[in-house]
């Protein structure tokens, strides 16, 4: 067997960032062929995801990006076992690579997508398994969205100081120059930020579940079962109506000026920068 020179070893180590004697045994099994010894340190790296396919991930971080021309955003979670991993250097150094390959993605959501997508030549499931083995816990891409606009507006996000919850919003406009304008771009940054804090269900009430209506109307009717017959279908109406307006976002209290909607104050940012604004749609993503 021919002699593993130790700088071999360390440019394998420095490579795929494994032990040393992993390296050392894998070298030894390429025959020193380096090259071979990555694809056996690879597979070994598959093998230990494997191992570790049913444990729970419920750290991590969220990250997010814009594209240069501002039309197009990605957010998406790069998940761990631990709060320590989450805060390991490489782990930060992979979740910022994360978004240029969800930018890179073609696809609007499917975490396989991005998986698949190579930068380079090289996949980030690459990189996951690199990591995984390097780190020994689970690792693990979360959620994922991406929103591209088809028309005069803007994406706003909302990242938490501690990475661990964010939000994206889309707001449809008039025209770009009410997208451009500082009173929306304001508006939209503080929406981002009043849905990271208050955790709507929905945009309105149509876009709530009926199994969820169904299941706070059999909750409300079961608080009120003593009440005189003849009033209980107004006891609930009136129940659901402050439910809508403390799920559905464009119905809640504004969290800077409760004294107002979001819609509301959405109205007002527009019609300051001369034009109309709509809320499209909006994401929110947690971890930890």
């Amino acid at each position: 067997m021919a002699e593993i020179s130790a700088s071999t070893v360390m440019k394998l180590r420095k490579i795929t960032g494994q032990g040393m004697m992993d390296c050392k045994n894998a070298l030894n099994e390429a025959k020193g062929d380096t090259n071979l010894a990555i694809e056996i340190l690879r597979k070994k790296g598959f093998a230990t995801l494997a191992k570790r396919a049913g444990r729970e991930t419920s750290e991590g971080m969220v990250v997010s990006k814009t594209s240069s021309d501002n039309k197009t955003a990605v957010m998406v979670t790069l998940c761990c076992e631990t709060d320590f991993v989450a805060k390991n250097d490489e782990f930060v150094v992979a979740a910022e690579a994360l978004v240029d390959y969800a930018l890179a993605c073609s696809a609007n959501e499917g975490v396989e997508n991005i998986l698949e997508t190579a930068i380079n030549g090289r996949k980030f499931n690459d990189i996951l398994t690199e990591l995984a083995g390097k780190i020994g816990e689970k690792i693990e891409v979360g959620d994922y969205v991406r929103y591209k606009l088809d028309g005069p507006g803007l994406i706003s996000v909302y990242i938490h100081f501690n990475r661990k919850v964010g939000t994206m919003v889309q707001i449809d406009t008039s025209d770009n120059n009410v997208a451009a304008s500082d009173p929306i771009k304001r508006t939209a940054a503080d929406i981002a930020m009043h849905i990271t804090a208050t955790k709507p269900l929905a945009l309105e009430k149509d876009g709530i579940g009926p199994e969820i209506i169904a299941q706070e109307k059999a909750i409300f009717a079961e608080q009120v079962k003593n009440k005189p017959a003849n009033i209980v279908e107004k006891i609930i109406e009136g129940k659901m109506k402050k439910f809508y307006a403390e799920n559905c976002l464009i119905e809640q209290q504004f969290v800077k000026d409760d004294s107002k909607t979001v819609a509301q104050v959405l109205a007002e940012a527009a019609k300051q920068a001369g034009g109309s604004a709509t809320i499209k749609r909006f994401v929110r993503f947690g971890v930890g």
